[in-house]
């Protein structure tokens, strides 16, 4: 079992209070610990930033950029070796854990180009992760003045209509519905179907689903990992009992894998409901496991009010062959990201990346947004005339 340590100030420091027990949830096997951090271990991390800063910020733009370079060669190095290390913490499929190093590697050459929100020296605070947190950070950060971003949760719509191509349609839900198990902001938990597809596409769906390999993330084939940890399964099951009871229909999934194989780890299998309503919580609440419900509508009007329908505005996402439809429907979306002919997920790291009413405050990750956050902007007037400039007043 591997042990972590904090790195403060360039040194290796044990915790100050108790250790965090990390597990693989595709077995259940304990693979180490991590520090439970105290505050006082905050105050000296952050007492280090604040140290680091007048140098990091004094030295020439190349200079930075280099050491961020060079985080994105080590990243590539070990890429392999990370991504297993994703997928053993978290039961990503082995595909996804590379794809988020990447991602990484990505930032990480484009820069080159948290929960310290009460501490003085911090000056801005960016936050990913439940709209309650949010909502605490944002109450606590605002009495002070501080800069936040916030990124919060999503429950996010696949409109189809009839005139989509049902098999790219299925090919894309499934991917954006079960991607990391479900268990990301952008999944697509709501999929919005017009009357003349929504038949064929329920079958397909609940088909492909049924389909789709379930095991280990590092295990070649597989297509849906396990649930990050005990309780998340907890919580889908909660919610496939509250769309039973409020009357959506089971098509596919919505019970634990009976498998031997896959005893001891946090798996539920890929779950299709038919017959959803806008207004039921499964259609309304985030609920961040294998998930996605079908809701009938009638037309393309009909499908953006249903769309748009929720407290969230992350990701939006409309496969139809008719243009005018698709750039109708992506003006209306009230969401922070669009896509056309695709699912809700996949994100490209030099493009803004975030989302609006509950999702987020209206700042953005990636592209050069996303750098924004972490710059303040100074305007300087030099005036060479020796006459008193007066601004609008002497036009």
């Amino acid at each position: 079992m591997s042990y972590a340590r904090n790195l403060i100030g360039g040194s290796w420091e044990e915790p100050g209070s108790a250790v965090i027990e990390t597990v693989d949830p595709a077995t259940g096997e304990k693979l180490g610990k991590a520090p439970k951090s105290s505050a006082a271990d905050m105050a000296r991390a952050v007492a280090a930033a604040k140290e680091a800063l007048p140098a990091w910020s004094s030295r020439p733009a190349p200079r930075r950029a280099e050491t961020i370079l060079r985080l994105a060669q080590l990243l590539e190095q070990r890429k392999e070796t990370i991504a297993r290390i994703v997928t053993r913490e978290m039961g990503k499929v082995r595909e996804e854990a590379l794809g988020d190093v990447q991602e990484a590697i990505d930032m990480a050459y484009l820069m080159a180009g948290a929960a310290l929100v009460a501490h003085p020296d911090v000056a801005a605070i960016s936050f990913t992760g439940s709209g309650e947190t949010g909502r605490r950070i944002q109450a606590i950060a605002a009495p002070m003045l501080k800069r936040t971003h916030l990124e919060l949760g999503g429950k996010n719509g696949v409109v189809v209509l009839d005139d989509a191509d049902l098999d790219f349609a299925v090919r894309a839900i499934l991917w954006s519905a079960y991607g990391t198990s479900g268990q990301r902001c952008t999944a697509a938990s709501r999929v919005i179907a017009q009357a003349g597809i929504h038949d064929k596409l329920v079958e397909r769906l609940a088909e492909g689903a049924k389909r789709l390999r379930i095991g280990n993330g590092w295990t070649p084939g597989v297509q849906v990992g396990p649930l990050v940890r005990p309780w998340a399964v907890d919580k889908v099951e909660k919610y496939v009992k509250i769309g039973l009871d409020e009357g959506a229909k089971l098509v596919a999934g919505g019970r634990r894998p009976s498998d031997p194989a896959l005893k001891g780890g946090f798996y539920y299998e890929p779950t299709v409901f038919a017959g959803a309503a806008p207004t039921m919580r499964i259609a309304q609440e985030e609920i961040f496991g294998p998930v996605t419900a079908v809701i009938r509508v009638r037309d393309l009007d009909e499908a953006i009010r249903v769309h748009n329908g929720t407290p969230f505005g992350l990701s939006g996402a409309i496969i139809t062959r008719d243009l005018a439809s698709a750039m109708k429907a992506a003006r209306a979306f009230q969401t922070g990201i669009v896509y056309v002919h695709n699912g809700t997920i996949g994100a490209e790291v030099h493009l803004p990346f975030g989302g609006i009413k509950g999702t987020g405050n209206g700042h953005r990750e990636a592209g050069v947004t996303g750098i924004d956050f972490f710059t303040e902007v100074k305007t300087v007037y030099i005036d060479y005339s020796g006459a008193l400039q007066r601004a609008q007043i002497d036009r």
